[in-house]
This record gives C-alpha cells, structure tokens and sequence, in this order.
C-alpha cells in the first residue's frame, strides 16, 4: 500500500494538538520533529540513553508534525480546520503550512527509524527499538519494540502517561488494552506483572505488528492481541483496563467499561488534550468512576479511576 504523507510545521506547544487533529481525522501514525524534544548528548541525565551528535543538525529548525493516511483519504475538512487551529486554541501555534508527499510502504517504514533510540517510559521501563542497542542496568525492564504501521512508539506524552499511571497500580491480575496499537502498553502491564493481558485493536497492521511484539518479547503466553472494536465481544472482568485513545472515545467508554472492572480495579486513560480534561472528568464520574490519580505533562492529561471505593 501506498500513502499520503502530509507534513504541518508549527511550535513546540502546537505539536501535540495538531497530531491530534491528523489522528481525529484518520491518521494510522504521527511523528513530531522537534529539536526540543532531542537532549544534548553533552550534558548527562538525559531522557535517551543513546543520541547521535548529527541528529539535532539533520533536523528542521521548524517543528514538524507529519502524518501518514491511507492513500486515497480525502483531508479537505482538516485543511480546513487547520485555517481555524489558532483561533479555536487561542494559542501560537506557528504557520501552521500544509504539504504533501506521496510515500511507499517501505520508505515510511524506514524514514522515522533515524529518530526512534531507546529511552527510559516511567522509572523502571526502558523502550528499546529492535534495530537498537542497549545495555540493560540494574532494574530495568526491557521492551524491545518495532512499531512498523501501528501507532505507539512510546515517546509520545501520552504514553507516558499511562506508563507511569499502569507501573503506579499495575498489581499482578488481569489487563484489558483497548485500542493497543504497537502493543506497547500491554507488554509494559505484562513486564510489570500482569499475569494475563489481552489487547485490542480494530486495525488489522495494529493487530499484526502488535502480535509481533508480543512475540519479539517473550510474552506471548500472557499477552493475547485479537482485532476488535472497542469493548465489542469483551466478557470478563479486568483488575486493570488501558485506554490511551482520545477524549471522545473515552468519554463513550466511561460507562461500558465499568462492567468489565473488578470492583477494586482501576480504569486508565489518557489521549486527553488539556482542554478535554474536564468534559473525561465528568464522564468518568457521571458514571460512577472515581479518580485517584490525575497526571498532566504537556498538552496531554490522563486519569485513573476505580468504579468502587478509592481506597488503594
């Protein structure tokens, strides 16, 4: 398959919110290039463990946010929201240009590997792409990762988040993912002790490259990757369920996804824009969530919350 490649230069603050734009309107993957983001191999302590020197030169002096679509996809209602971001934000986002670039499989599949290098995800997890290095200290755990066509390479905020939020209460158990992409956060409950997780995704690549992780990670007997729709088929009760998606999507999954938690499990969730923190708060707790935990890092906010008591 061939795809369309659109790139939008903007700000450091302005990324997050256009990927999430390019991913409302059907993006299968984002990256954001932004000097900001790489640390200086100078100084020590930095996020990476391992930075090339040429990689901050190579990189535009813009920050670029750039998306891939499936060939074909009609994006004249993004353009158009895209003339309008400034004003709905009400903060800088840059100049906010639009282009295009038609891109093989191949190529897309290779160009971003030059930015992808292994970095700690929480205090304890530490992300290594496939084709990386990486010596292994004292505590760490390891995820080896290929994102290939799925969305979740782990060095979005986002991520983050729920890394940090799923280490904090993962307790041994039963982990439902619901939207897993590349897998990443269904191997981390699994490296953090889950006992049984099953992670979801309605995409077919997601499905596949997910499968592969699991594989590439030893986990296969306790990590099952099956291409679903949401909570569509789910039975069981979870101690944990894992949404990182979006604010809409959670905000419709606040009431289904009570059913399927323990009644001391906890539900996480982030893909949550700052400004959408408030409108997931409510939905959480109009259906009879309660949170115990809420974490912000840039534009980006993600809960957790159990449907019963908040004792831990």
């Amino acid at each position: 398959m061939d795809w369309l490649e659109a790139s939008i230069t903007t700000t450091t603050p302005g990324a997050d919110i256009v990927s999430d734009m390019m991913m409302r309107y059907g993006a299968k993957g984002t990256q954001i290039i932004d000097r900001a983001d790489v640390p200086d191999p100078a100084r020590p302590g930095g996020y990476w463990e391992l930075v090339d020197p040429k990689l901050i030169e190579e990189m535009p002096e813009q920050v670029v946010v750039k998306a891939w679509f499936p060939e074909g996809t009609r994006l004249a209602a993004m353009q158009e929201e895209l003339g309008t971001l400034t004003a709905l934000t009400g903060m800088a986002l840059g100049e906010l240009k639009l282009s295009f670039n038609q891109v093989r499989e191949e190529d897309w599949a290779e160009y971003w590997k030059q930015f992808y290098k292994p970095f700690y995800l929480g205090s304890r997890l530490v992300v290594r792409p496939s084709w990386e290095s990486y010596t292994a200290q004292p505590g760490d755990l390891v995820i080896d990762l290929d994102p290939g066509m799925a969305f979740g390479t782990g060095t979005h905020e986002t991520t983050a988040l729920c890394a940090e939020l799923i280490e904090a209460y993962c307790r041994q158990g039963q982990v439902l993912d619901i939207g897993t992409g590349s897998g990443i956060l269904a191997i981390a409950a699994a490296k953090l002790g889950a006992q049984q997780v099953l992670a979801l995704d309605i995409d077919p690549v997601a499905v596949k490259v997910a499968r592969e992780n699991v594989a590439q990670n030893g986990l296969t007997d306790r990590v099952r990757v099956e291409q679903g729709d949401l909570l569509s088929g789910v039975a069981e009760q979870y101690d944990m369920a894992v949404a990182n998606i979006l604010a809409d999507v959670i905000i419709s999954l606040a009431g289904p996804v009570k059913q399927h938690l323990k009644p001391e499990g906890v539900f996480i969730c982030s893909g949550i824009i700052r400004e959408r923190a408030e409108d997931v708060r409510a939905a959480l707790e109009g259906a009879g969530h309660i949170i115990v935990d809420e974490r912000y890092e840039g534009a980006w906010a993600a809960f957790a919350s159990r449907p019963g008591q908040a004792d831990a």
